[in-house]
């Protein structure tokens, strides 16, 4: 309806929003991460459209930055696509890539979900440092006097 009060038809606001996709797309592959994260944002508020370019992006064979940025407009998600956002970031913890992998294990977390970790992958705890039992000290008399006694 806005459309017809601004004289714009239908076609051209297609071509208009497929030239923005395309523009913000190109953007999450930008060398200066303020721009990447950004693209990353304005992607997020554009429902399935978005999704698709995101999802593209993480799942491409691209750089790991490109790949956080998607995953940063991922978790930005809202609305009716926030679920499908996390179902794309969990389908990324199953990818062959080890970078999208990680990638999405992150974003996972920084959100707040649990993720399932393998037994293999859960490292056990490490004893801490015990004390050595040895002589006791006279009182008075410090590790020093006792290393150098002619120190007197």
């Amino acid at each position: 309806m806005e459309s017809e009060k601004n004289g714009i038809s239908s076609q051209e606001e297609c071509k208009s929003s497929a030239k923005l996709l395309e523009r913000l797309g190109e953007q999450l592959n930008s060398s200066n991460a303020s721009i990447r994260r950004q693209a990353a944002f304005n992607l997020s508020w554009m429902q399935e459209d978005g999704l698709e370019v995101l999802k593209g992006a993480l799942f491409s064979s691209g750089l790991t930055r490109t790949k956080n940025a998607a995953a940063y407009g991922l978790r930005n998600m809202r609305g009716r696509m926030k679920k499908m956002a996390f179902d794309v970031l969990r389908q990324g913890l199953k990818q062959r890539d080890s970078a999208t992998r990680e990638v999405c294990k992150h974003a996972l977390r920084l959100v707040g979900e649990d993720i399932g970790e393998s037994p293999a992958a859960r490292k056990t705890a490490k004893p801490g440092i015990k004390d050595i039992p040895g002589k006791r000290t006279p009182p008075g008399r410090s590790a020093l006097q006792r290393a150098n006694p002619r120190g007197r």
